[in-house]
């Protein structure tokens, strides 16, 4: 069974759209917990539009299960990594312009930047797992730069428009898990997962964790948080 990682990002979304204090991505974790949650995830960018610097070392401080903050391989955000110290980073792709992470980062790319980040981050204790597209170059370089954990993006499988394309990118997913685990690598899945698509990508064996955030937040409005999560827990069970 996966576990379930939820991410805040977008309580804190909803706080900078005011300015204010409210609502607080860190109590909102603390509930995550309380419903059943595995861990909390935190993306910290290099632009600080939602999740700041407070937050994630009041996150680092009150987080009981595991905290994994998101970010980029920035040397800014690399440093501030390593004097926080979280359990896990998860390293992902970004730009200014985009809305929210639209891809895996290309290891194939930029092994040489990437794997000094990985280097850094490592040596402070942290886990690191790296964000990228269900490919199995990708997936052989990770292992080639001495991450452990894997976090295949399953985007494009969510946003499929009809049901054969969805099949063709759930087999895609479902070949780099095996393919993965075959090279000894931890396997996470996430972005764009919801309530209808998670069951099949939860049913993949094999897979440690799945990250969601936007679709538990968006029910939350409605449902309340703790219902919110609940379900989705046991969806993915």
């Amino acid at each position: 069974m996966p576990g379930l990682g939820v991410n805040v990002d977008h309580v804190a979304t909803l706080r900078q759209a005011r300015g204010g204090i409210e609502p607080d991505p860190v109590w909102a974790a603390s509930v995550c917990e309380q419903a059943g949650s595995d861990s909390i995830v935190a993306h910290l960018r290099e632009d600080r539009r939602h999740v700041n610097d407070a937050d994630v070392w009041a996150l680092k401080k009150s987080v009981k299960t595991r905290f994994n903050l998101e970010m980029s391989i920035n040397p800014g955000i690399v440093e501030v990594a390593k004097r926080l110290r979280p359990r896990q980073a998860t390293l992902v792709p970004e730009r200014r312009e985009e809305l929210t992470t639209e891809g895996g980062m290309s290891v194939v790319k930029y092994a040489g930047r990437i794997g000094k980040a990985v280097d850094a981050l490592k040596r402070k204790g942290i886990e690191v797992s790296i964000f990228i597209d269900p490919d199995e170059r990708e997936i052989g370089a990770v292992k080639k730069i001495g991450a452990d954990t894997i976090e295949i993006h399953t985007g494009r499988y969510c946003l499929a428009g009809t049901k054969a394309a969805a099949d063709r990118e759930f087999k895609k997913i479902k070949r780099s898990v095996d393919y993965a685990l075959g090279l000894g690598l931890v396997v996470n899945a996430g972005h764009g997962l919801d309530y209808v698509n998670v069951k099949r990508i939860a049913g993949i064996e094999g897979v440690n964790e799945l990250n969601i955030g936007h679709s538990i937040i968006s029910r939350a409005v409605f449902t309340g948080l703790r219902a919110a999560v609940r379900e989705m827990k046991r969806l993915v069970k």
